[in-house]
């Protein structure tokens, strides 16, 4: 790895290459590769222009006139719209489901040929090391790293996995192949999270932001770090509230989350800050990859709404470029920078006709032209390390002080998932049998339980989770975020452990059980959170299990991404760890079961509103369902 400090220094050209772009400019030699006949997008300007970009290796040497120049190869681009290739401004490649070489197969022929990575999934698991591997590939995908700032992400609350020491994050946020600390805990408040943002801003890096939609005082306290972006505004309001505070935006459209709609549902307000927006997917698997797209995607949606084609494609490239600071490699065509570009017919379908990287053609008609060959170490693999004697038993959320006429119900907290990966607090009843809290499926109150994978220790926290819909069975997967053990919600303890079993025997993945037999299954073996098959085999698997999933009751189109997101402990009201569950604004441990009184609890809400808080009522626990 490299410890020059530009980022991304191997992609800016060389004494030599520069030289040779100024002669070919000059017209004192040819170029390699004339673009011709086609209308150019100046995502500067806005304009479109009839143009030839003239390619000398794997950067742009001139953009010209039609005719000005002559080279010994031509691609004939007439009737075809020159853009820029897209930037995903954040993304979790560990959640695709797929290995960057894999990854690149499905989005490269959609036009993404550059993604900031955060590898905080495989940090977690495999520490450095793993980190490594996602920021490698032979393919054409272009990766830089958003380094993971804190593994495990929530020290006081968890175990987590794998750990990765201050020192090698300092490390890792200076080199040449990173290009932001990625993004960090708006609760931690913690001297070490101080210096680290202030040994990032010195290093001429950005900071990636997670603001989890916060507003007023902890979102200054966020942003007054050095905090460059958020990608969880969701609304207009926030949106507005993040720009006037300098922070770009980086618009997310996901397997969770798609904000696209509600950003550009009123332009009028936020015209005058188009430039402060960019796009990213975050959490997006193959499933949603294949069948919406990647940032093509944001880019179809902005100018769905009205957002002026050239701007929303500079959204999808330059704007990034500048944000991150990388616009002197990416983001539009115009002379020295690298020669990724695609070919459109139709720049509101955004569909690429072809896509060329460093001046090769990559993809043509959303086909790639590359096979992955990518060699992955084989200490990915094995990485399911759970506790002998998971079963029924395990699941027991015991009820205290039970007595001799024990109560048929007990007061517990609850977590219902809205917005994605967003978790509301609630409170309800819910059945007691032979002193344990039962799940109550008939008002869609399911048991979750969050499972130690890493030490093979009998850790393991329960609580109780809305959402999913399962009328009976389970569903597990092994990727929890961050920390990445198991998580399974189920309607029975039973079937809980069988799904918890069948993870253990696939070495991870995401399993769909009822009645002890496992319906479907989708191995991820690759750290326990990737697929090592070819993206077609894995999105039919992926598909399968959801389907599974869809049959048992759940409604939710990604069910197992959400899975994958309801512990999060950095995202309010609730987390939950293997330790247990987790208040997420104070950061500490909480009670599960709150007692038998047959009075209604008092609601942590600040406004008494959602339809979920008919279960705090015992009168009205059947109107929710």
């Amino acid at each position: 790895m490299s410890g020059d400090a530009s980022i991304r220094s191997d992609l800016l050209a060389s004494v030599e290459e520069l030289g040779r772009l100024r002669a070919v400019a000059a017209g004192h030699e040819q170029g390699d590769l004339i673009v011709a006949g086609g209308t150019v997008l100046s995502v500067h300007t806005g304009e479109l222009l009839e143009r030839d970009v003239v390619i000398a290796d794997r950067h742009i040497a001139a953009v010209t006139p039609p005719g000005r120049m002559e080279a010994p190869r031509v691609i004939d681009a007439a009737g075809c719209v020159v853009v820029p290739t897209f930037i995903d401004a954040h993304f979790h490649i560990e959640y695709s489901m797929l290995p960057p070489g894999e990854l690149a197969r499905l989005v490269v022929p959609k036009g993404t040929t550059t993604v900031l990575a955060d590898p905080d999934c495989i940090a977690n698991v495999l520490g450095a090391p793993g980190m490594d591997v996602m920021r490698s590939t032979d393919t054409p995908l272009r990766i830089i790293e958003q380094v993971t700032p804190l593994t495990p992400a929530f020290p006081n609350v968890e175990l987590g996995g794998a750990h990765v020491a201050e020192a090698e994050v300092l490390r890792r946020i200076a080199l040449s192949e990173s290009v932001t600390l990625g993004e960090s805990s708006p609760f931690d408040y913690s001297e070490v999270a101080t210096a680290r943002y202030r040994h990032t801003l010195a290093s001429a890096r950005r900071i990636t932001g997670h603001t989890a939609r916060l507003g007023d005082e902890a979102l200054w306290g966020y942003l007054a770090g050095g905090v460059g972006d958020d990608h969880n505004a969701a609304t207009i309001d926030e949106v507005l509230e993040r720009l006037r505070l300098g922070a770009m935006v980086t618009v997310m459209a996901g397997s969770m989350n798609d904000n696209t709609t509600a950003i550009f549902s009123d332009l009028d307000r936020i015209r005058h800050g188009f430039h402060r927006l960019c796009f990213c997917a975050d959490d997006k698997h193959v499933g949603d990859l294949a069948d919406e797209g990647h940032i093509d995607h944001h880019v179809r949606q902005a100018i769905r709404y009205g957002v002026p084609a050239p701007t929303a494609y500079a959204m999808g490239s330059l704007y990034a470029a500048i944000h991150y600071r990388i616009d002197h490699l990416m983001g539009s065509l115009t002379p020295t920078r690298l020669a990724d570009l695609q070919l459109m017919g139709d720049l509101a379908d955004v569909r690429p006709r072809m896509v060329m990287v460093g001046g090769k053609v990559v993809a043509e008609e959303g086909r790639a032209m590359f096979d992955n060959h990518d060699q992955l170490p084989e200490w990915l693999r094995g990485t399911m390390h759970l506790a002998d004697g998971f079963g029924p038993r395990s699941f027991r959320v015991t009820v205290p002080d039970a007595g001799p006429d024990p109560a048929p119900t007990v007061w517990v907290q609850a977590m219902e998932m809205y917005d994605g990966y967003f978790k509301r607090a609630f409170h309800c009843q819910v059945p007691v049998e032979d002193a344990n809290a039962l799940a109550d499926p008939g008002r869609d109150v399911l048991k979750v339980a969050v499972v130690d994978r890493h030490h093979a220790l009998d850790k393991l926290g329960l609580g109780f989770v809305r959402g999913f819909g399962l009328r009976s069975g389970a569903i597990a997967i092994s990727t929890n975020c961050t920390n990445q053990n198991v998580v399974v919600v189920g309607a029975t303890d039973a079937d809980m452990g069988a799904a918890v079993a069948a993870l253990r025997d696939l070495d991870g993945g995401c399993v769909v059980v009822d009645h002890g037999e496992v319906l479907a299954a989708m191995p991820l073996p690759l750290a326990g959170i990737m697929s090592d098959q070819p993206w077609e085999v894995a999105y039919e698997q992926l598909r399968s299990v959801e389907a599974a999933a869809n049959a048992l009751g759940c409604p939710i189109p990604s069910p197992f991404m959400i899975l994958s997101f309801v512990g999060l402990a950095g995202i309010p009201d609730l987390g939950l760890t293997e330790l247990g569950l987790v208040e997420t604004a104070t950061q500490e441990f909480t009670s599960v079961t709150l007692g038998s009184e047959r009075e209604p609890l008092s609601c942590r809400c600040p406004s008494h509103v959602y339809a979920v808080h008919h279960l705090m009522d015992p009168l009205s626990a059947t109107a929710a369902s």
